[in-house]
């Protein structure tokens, strides 16, 4: 039997060879090398969650009536009984209580939502702060960041197809920021709902824009991900024997395709048990989309909620001046326009564009395929984690009548003191963070010059006291000294040798400013003169530490055996 499958396999694969050519790609797409680390899998777990939201979307969409036409609900829910309710919510109720396993299939569609988008973040910031972006991958941190943001238009917009009470609290916010922009949002607004909100049109769009439109966007830019990172060779981290020129890993097949399926069934079977056990999303405790019983705690899912924490944070008067205008019969609302849109386009327009940003300041042009220890790197490790500082306090904010119920605060208080913390808590972490990647900086210098403290102390003859230091082997000296020395950009004299002044000195000097705020603090690597002189001082007073060490030891346990003995002696 085996043999005759074997005869199958072999003729089936030289059949297609014959009539694709396809033998050459398969071998190297095979023998594609990739590195090993635990953080990689950070991206497979966002294509995992993605491919479930697939498999359990294509379940839900069959059951699934994308309509706003009022019906009476007369299901199994008897809380619901004669209930008006568009058809939207209607087949919601179905799929949970009368489609066998729907709720189920809800649920595990729901998690591997919220799953997926995290995954796309963490796996982003593994990038950012390893410094994975660096050319020749500009590109691809590009396509990733276009995947994150699809990624929440996805949520959001299956989010809102129930068409119950949270979801429809979360459209009539989007259409009141979509009314708040000059001109252009009134028209819009009707546009896109089909008529003054709720309308009439916005589930059937929105329905195909999460099942169709975001979706193929979506596979596309997986696709050209993939692509990417086989074509600039997947990145690795430091150590010996990795290079920029080199990948040290393990074949793509027979090891990571098993990895991956394995991987795969994991992640779908831990989403499947949260599913089971947590409910999420319970509408049928919310009730179809009225705006009367709207009340505090409620929000959107987290990814969406910074939005709302910029909503609920801005004050009514800046500097002295109201935030709404009314302007020749138009009402412009800054109070509305700054805090949702404005503000997060600046905040997604410096994370898509970063890249470019870093090398321009640094003036780092070159090619990089071995990875940052976010330590040697403290100014960018920095500004990340002032980034998400700032991402979490506006998470919060979002919350704040939750936060106030649970600790018994003040609302109003919590909301000042987020206004006041957004501009001083980011700074304050991204010094913090950059204090501490130096001192990890100056630990390393001080490992690698004097090596691992052994706690062993050695008394020589002539009263000296010496602590025995154990050398760094060379895989961890490498991960330590292998890391690029940049320094503060030079610029040229404002005046030339004719005292005429330079042009574009003044522009110049700002990017001499830059460098200096990326380099100007820095602990440079132990260079090789330094480590050789340091193994020079400390390598005779170590192997003689350590000869004494054992001497010493050798001599103790002589002592005790000697005492064991006279002890046994005494009992007898």
């Amino acid at each position: 039997m085996g043999a005759k499958l074997d005869r199958a396999a072999s003729g089936t694969a030289n059949y297609v060879d014959e009539r694709t050519s396809i033998g050459g790609f398969v071998k190297f797409f095979a023998r594609k090398i990739f590195p090993d680390h635990w953080s990689f899998m950070l991206g497979e777990i966002a294509l995992y969650s993605f491919i479930i939201l697939l498999l359990s979307g294509v379940f839900l969409t069959a059951f699934y009536v994308p309509s706003m036409t009022e019906v009476h609900y007369e299901g199994p829910f008897a809380t619901m009984h004669g209930v008006e309710m568009t058809e939207a919510f209607a087949s919601t109720l179905k799929t949970s209580f009368e489609v066998p396993g729907g709720l189920l299939i809800r649920q595990i569609h729901h998690w591997s939502a919220l799953l997926f988008i995290a995954a796309i973040l963490v796996h982003m910031c593994r990038v950012f702060f390893t410094g994975a972006f660096r050319k020749p991958r500009e590109l691809n941190w590009l396509v990733g960041f276009t995947l994150f943001v699809l990624g929440l238009a996805a949520g959001f917009t299956g989010y809102s197809l129930p068409d119950d009470v949270l979801s429809g609290n979360g459209l009539r916010i989007i259409d009141g920021i979509i009314k708040g922009v000059p001109l252009i949002g009134t028209y819009t607004s009707y546009w896109l709902f089909g008529g003054e909100y709720p309308g009439v049109d916005i589930i059937p769009r929105l329905f195909t824009a999460h099942i169709l439109l975001v979706p193929g966007l979506i596979l596309a830019l997986i696709a050209l991900h993939l692509f990417l990172v086989f074509l600039h060779k997947h990145t690795q981290y430091p150590g010996g024997g990795r290079s920029h020129r080199n990948v040290v890993g393990l074949p793509l097949f027979p090891v990571y395709t098993a990895k991956a399926g394995g991987f795969f069934f994991v992640v779908f079977g831990i989403v499947a048990l949260v599913a089971s056990v947590f409910t999420i999303n319970p509408v049928w405790n919310y009730g179809p989309y009225d705006p009367s019983p709207v009340s505090a705690g409620t929000q959107p899912d987290w990814y969406i909620l910074f939005v709302d924490g910029l909503l609920r944070m801005w004050p009514g008067w800046l500097f002295g001046l109201p935030t709404e205008w009314e302007l020749w019969g138009y009402t412009l609302s800054l109070n509305i326009i700054l805090p949702a849109v404005i503000v997060p386009a600046l905040f997604f327009g410096i994370i898509a564009l970063y890249p470019w940003i870093e090398a321009w300041a640094t003036g780092d042009r070159g090619e990089k395929h071995v990875l940052d220890r976010p330590r040697n790197v403290p100014v960018r490790t920095g500004i990340g984690v002032a980034f998400i500082v700032f991402y979490v306090l506006l998470v919060i904010e979002g919350s704040n009548d939750i936060v106030a119920n649970l600790f018994h605060l003040s609302l109003n208080d919590i909301t000042i003191f987020m206004q006041w913390a957004i501009f001083l808590l980011p700074p304050l972490a991204f010094w913090i963070t950059k204090r501490i990647c130096l001192g990890l900086q100056r630990k390393d210098r001080e490992l690698v010059l004097h090596g691992h403290e052994t706690g062993t102390i050695v008394r020589y003859e002539h009263g000296e006291y010496v602590e025995v230091h154990e050398p760094l082997d060379a895989q961890e000296t490498w991960l330590r000294v292998s890391y690029e020395n940049y320094t503060p950009l030079e610029i040229e004299p404002e005046r030339n040798d004719h005292g005429v002044a330079r042009n574009g000195y003044r522009w110049d000097r700002f990017k001499q400013r830059l460098s200096r705020f990326y380099f100007e603090e820095r602990i440079e690597p132990v260079t090789p003169a330094e480590l050789e002189a340091a193994r020079h001082h400390h390598g005779g007073a170590s192997a003689h530490g350590k000869s004494d060490a054992a001497e010493a030891e050798s001599a103790d346990k002589r002592l005790d055996a000697e005492w064991n003995e006279l002890d046994g002696d005494a009992k007898k």
